[in-house]
């Protein structure tokens, strides 16, 4: 098996990730009460002390970072410094559920882990750019810096919603969405190629001595001096020696 071969295991990981987020925030929100506007307000609310049987959005969080982790084990295609940044946003995921938001506001510490883990899966792409033989275009390094731009500029609408938007909630979800689905996408471009190799070198043409009768074609250049017979033309060698020269 190709060391570098994506196991099913690594897939199903990845896709994981942003189902069992999305999962866990419509199952969290429908246990808040009335007051919670999900399109105003963070999922980390859910989670945090004032949040309703929060150990719903916790366990989404904790089984996110698990997914990640278990994700950077399989995709070993993308490279070592890839794979560690899907290990530090899976720490973070870790961190978040274990420094829930206080009743004042998100404390330091959830805040640092929030940043942190969203710059990592946001510049990602980036860092996912494959190399390989079979490279499909998202897998270039001119595909994955246009997806980390676009994830950027969305992180960018996020930051920018926490100083007194009223789509905070929204921004959040919509980027977490899309980002979180972009280890999957790599996942199933490495595991089914666009160019398949199959691995066959093109033959070089036979010698004449090797082609059947009536399918032998003079080589490049032709033989400088020789006939068929192996003998100079200063020999002896007639024009009948070439058949095909007639033509």
């Amino acid at each position: 098996m190709n060391r570098l071969a994506t196991p099913r295991w690594a897939v199903m990981s990845a896709i994981l990730s942003p189902l069992v987020l999305t999962v866990g925030w419509l199952v969290a929100g429908r246990l808040q009460p009335p007051s919670y506007n999900p399109i105003r307000q963070t999922v980390s609310v859910m989670a945090g002390q004032l949040g309703a049987d929060r150990w719903v959005m916790t366990a989404a969080l904790l089984a996110v970072g698990a997914c990640y982790l278990i994700t950077a084990a399989g995709l070993r295609a993308v490279g070592w410094w890839a794979r560690l940044m899907l290990i530090v946003a899976g720490a973070c995921s870790f961190g978040i559920a274990a420094s829930p938001e206080p009743a004042a506001g998100p404390s330091a510490l959830h805040l640092t882990f929030t940043g942190i883990g969203a710059v990592m899966i946001a510049t990602w792409p980036a860092a996912a750019a494959w190399g390989g033989p079979r490279r499909h275009f998202l897998l270039t390094a001119r595909g994955c810096a246009t997806v980390t731009a676009s994830f950027m500029a969305m992180l960018a609408w996020t930051v920018v919603e926490t100083h007194g938007g009223t789509d905070l909630g929204l921004a959040e979800r919509l980027t977490a969405s899309v980002q979180t689905t972009w280890p999957f996408i790599v996942a199933l471009l490495l595991r089914w190629p666009s160019e398949p190799d199959t691995g066959e070198e093109e033959s070089a043409p036979p010698l004449l001595a090797d082609a059947p009768p009536g399918q032998r074609t003079m080589p490049s250049g032709g033989f400088r001096g020789q006939g068929l017979n192996g003998r100079g033309a200063d020999d002896g060698g007639s024009s009948s020696d070439w058949p095909l020269a007639r033509s």
